[in-house]
């Protein structure tokens, strides 16, 4: 899987970009919506990838930097095509490895708690999170269910 920083004026990057906020949005209750829309993603607080397999879009994910060894995941998508073959699991390990090389030590993530986010939550929690209070500027929310990890060297 090739990784490209940036890149948000390919086509099929934004198109995927737009379809995740217009899901996220709609399964979101107002005030616990916490998807950024491609101007936030561009913030220099955050570092963005697109995931490829050839030509083919599989997917994206970014990296907000919460302080100089806390991190968080935002923006974690797999294409329609790509889903239910094992990518989203390859995403964050590929982000991961992203965040070993820019000296995290911790991931955390916000994910919802309603039965749409229920197999990013499985994910998540396969990929090595764990559930954690909230963290950063979110608080208590029956919405959010936040998680992390430490990240071994």
């Amino acid at each position: 899987m090739k990784s490209i920083e940036g890149n948000f004026d390919n086509h099929d990057v934004d198109k995927l970009l737009r379809r995740h906020f217009v899901e996220l949005r709609s399964v979101s209750p107002a005030g616990s919506t916490h998807v950024l829309d491609i101007e936030g993603l561009k913030h220099n607080s955050i570092k963005f990838w697109s995931m490829w397999k050839n030509e083919e879009l599989i997917g994206c994910g970014a990296l907000k930097f919460l302080n100089k060894d806390h991190g968080e995941f935002k923006s974690i998508r797999v294409a329609d095509k790509f889903r239910k073959h094992g990518n989203g699991f390859k995403i964050i390990n590929k982000l991961i490895q992203k965040a070993k090389k820019l000296n995290i030590k911790k991931i955390s993530v916000e994910t919802g708690a309603g039965k749409f986010f229920k197999p990013a939550r499985e994910l998540f929690i396969l990929s090595g999170f764990k559930l954690c209070k909230p963290f950063a500027h979110y608080k208590e929310d029956i919405n959010s269910v936040y998680m992390s990890m430490l990240i071994k060297k």
